[in-house]
């Protein structure tokens, strides 16, 4: 996971602190990010999971915050997140953060939003882990842009991808 202060713009290899999912201890003694936590309770509860990824998706926070939930409106939003799980609020940092995210992913979801914070995708590759935060963010700019478009029509309101489109499509293969 990513060491304390490091910004996501600016990554390298040096950015990253191994943590023993065990005992949360990082043996080469750098300090891992304040979010460790999260990590840790999702490892715990998801030994198929390898990559979490915590992120600030400003587009999804903001609608989630105003209480409209993102819409999978596109194939590729229904296939790669499923479904977007959202925990109660719990102040970053905190261990009820962790525990809501684990709760929240037990059931196999992989994309979570942390209210008024941001948000957890998971996967059994970084590569996926990041293909699901992009179709989160699109999905809620989608959204977003769908309420400006019809004059703010309730989330209800606003179609999602056709459910039958999952019916046939094995959660692990590409589309």
């Amino acid at each position: 996971m990513t060491a304390a202060g490091t910004w996501l713009d600016r990554l390298d290899r040096t950015s990253f602190v191994r943590v023993r999912i065990a005992d949360g201890v990082a043996p080469q003694g750098a300090t891992p990010s304040s979010e460790v936590g999260l990590h840790l309770s999702v490892y715990r509860a998801r030994p198929d999971v390898n990559a979490v990824v915590h992120l600030h998706p400003q587009t999804a926070v903001l609608l989630d915050a105003l209480g409209v939930a993102v819409r999978l409106i596109t194939t590729d939003h229904a296939f790669y997140l499923r479904r977007v799980a959202v925990t109660p609020w719990h102040a970053p940092g905190t261990p009820g953060v962790g525990e809501a995210v684990a709760e929240a992913v037990a059931d196999g979801t992989n994309c979570v939003l942390l209210p008024f914070h941001g948000c957890a995708v998971l996967g059994e590759t970084v590569e996926m882990a990041h293909r699901r935060a992009a179709n989160l963010e699109e999905a809620a700019r989608l959204t977003y842009q769908a309420l400006l478009l019809t004059g703010g029509l309730g989330p209800r309101e606003l179609p999602a991808c056709p459910p039958d489109f999952l019916a046939h499509r094995d959660p692990g293969s590409l589309i």
